[in-house]
C-alpha cells in the first residue's frame, strides 16, 4: 500500500483525490496547504487523516511514500524539490517549473535520488496519442514532413467555467506576477508535450505570444493582466519536419479542444480528442489517392496516475518523467526568447 500526501488543494488537486482514492494501491494519508480551512474542508471531502500547513512537516511524516505536488507553477520548484531531498516518490502537475534551469535542477535531482518521478502531462491519458507513438515510430507513415497541432480554449469568451473577472482562480493565470506563463505556460506546455510526444523533438521555433486588452488599466484588484492569452509558434523538428503549433483562450466554442494533424511521405494520421480519446485516423496505402481516412481503435491506456503509483510498485520509471517536462520547459523558454528577440531560437 503506496501511503500518498497531497501538497495544494486547489481545483486540480481534486482530480488527484479522485484518481489516487481510486486506486486499490494507495491510502491518501495526508494534505498541506498554506490555508488551513482550506485544506481541512479539501481532508474532510476524501477522508484524509491528517493535515499540514507547513510543507516540512508534513515530510518529516515517516509513513509517507510519495507525494503529488499541486501547487500554483511558481512554487513547483520550491515544493518539489523538498520531496525530493526528503527521498519521496513524487508526481509534478505541469508545467514542471516557470524555467528551464529550475526544471533542470529538479530533474537532475530527482534522478541523483533514485525516486521515482512524474510530470502530469494529462494528455497522455489518451490512448490515441499512445498509438500515433506507436505508428510514428514504426514509420507506418514514412517521414515526417508537415506537422499542425492546436489546443482551444474559451474561458475569456464564455462564463462556462466560471467568471475569470472575479474569480482569483482564473486571474492569477493571467498575471505574470502571479506565476503564470500565460496560455504558453498553462496548456501551451500540454500542446507542445502532445505533438512532440509522437512527432519528434522540437530543434527551433519563432514564436509569437500576445496579450489582448481585457480591463481598465489591463488590472482587476491586485490582478496585473499581463501574462499571454495566445500563442502561435512555427516549429522546426529535428527530423526536417516543419509545421505549427497554436493555442488561445479566446477560441469561442471551444471549451478545450485538442488536436493534432502530422503528415508523413507515405501516408498521415490525425486526432481530434473532441471526437474520441481512443481513437484515431489514418490515411495511408489504396486510400491515399482516394483522400479516403480509416478509423483505428487504439483500445485503453494507464492514466497519469495509475503510471506513477506502478512505477512505485515496480522501480520503473514510466513517462513523462522529469527529464520530459525539463524538455519540454526548455521549448517553452525558447519560445518567450523568440517572441522577445522575433527571432528563431534553436532548442
Amino acid at each position: 500500500m503506496i501511503k500518498l500526501g497531497i501538497i495544494g488543494t486547489g481545483g486540480m488537486a481534486n482530480s488527484h483525490a479522485q484518481n489516487f482514492a481510486s486506486n486499490p494501491n494507495v491510502k491518501i494519508i495526508s494534505a498541506c496547504d498554506v490555508i488551513d480551512k482550506k485544506v481541512k474542508e479539501f481532508a474532510k471531502e476524501y477522508n484524509i487523516p491528517k493535515t499540514f500547513t507547513d510543507i516540512d512537516d508534513m515530510l518529516a511524516d515517516s509513513e509517507l511514500d510519495a507525494v503529488s505536488n499541486v501547487t500554483p507553477d511558481a512554487l513547483h520548484s520550491q515544493v518539489s524539490l523538498k520531496v525530493i531531498e526528503s527521498g519521496k516518490h513524487i508526481l509534478c502537475e505541469k508545467p514542471l517549473a516557470t524555467n528551464y534551469p529550475d526544471a533542470k535542477k529538479m530533474a537532475d535531482a530527482a534522478n541523483a535520488k533514485g525516486i521515482i518521478n512524474m510530470v502530469n502531462f494529462s494528455y497522455r491519458n489518451s490512448s490515441a496519442i499512445q498509438k500515433a507513438h506507436e505508428i510514428l515510430n514504426a514509420g507506418k507513415i514514412g517521414r515526417i514532413m508537415h506537422v499542425e497541432a492546436s489546443y482551444l480554449q474559451s474561458w475569456l469568451s464564455s462564463k462556462s467555467w466560471g467568471d475569470w473577472k472575479t474569480e482569483t482562480a482564473w486571474l492569477w493565470r493571467l498575471s505574470k506576477k502571479h506565476g503564470s506563463l500565460g496560455v504558453l505556460g498553462d496548456v501551451g506546455v500540454h500542446i507542445l508535450d502532445f505533438t512532440s510526444f509522437p512527432a519528434g523533438k522540437i530543434k527551433s521555433v519563432n514564436c509569437k505570444l500576445k496579450t489582448f486588452h481585457k480591463a481598465k488599466n489591463d488590472k482587476i484588484g491586485e490582478y496585473e493582466l499581463d501574462a499571454n492569452d495566445s500563442a502561435v509558434i512555427f516549429v522546426e523538428f529535428q527530423n526536417g519536419a516543419i509545421g505549427t503549433i497554436h493555442t488561445t483562450r479566446w477560441a469561442t466554442g471551444y471549451p478545450n479542444s485538442l488536436a493534432l494533424r502530422i503528415f508523413g511521405d507515405k501516408g498521415a494520421i490525425r486526432i481530434d480528442l473532441d471526437k474520441a480519446t481512443d481513437k484515431l485516423e489514418m490515411c495511408r496505402g489504396k486510400n491515399i489517392d482516394k483522400f479516403q481516412w480509416e478509423t483505428v481503435e487504439c483500445g485503453k491506456t494507464p492514466n497519469i496516475y495509475e503510471r506513477f503509483i506502478n512505477s512505485i510498485l515496480t522501480g520503473k520509471n514510466d513517462q513523462p518523467d522529469f527529464n520530459r517536462g525539463a524538455e519540454i520547459q526548455k521549448i517553452l523558454d525558447a519560445c518567450i526568447e523568440s517572441d522577445e528577440t522575433t527571432s528563431t531560437v534553436e532548442v
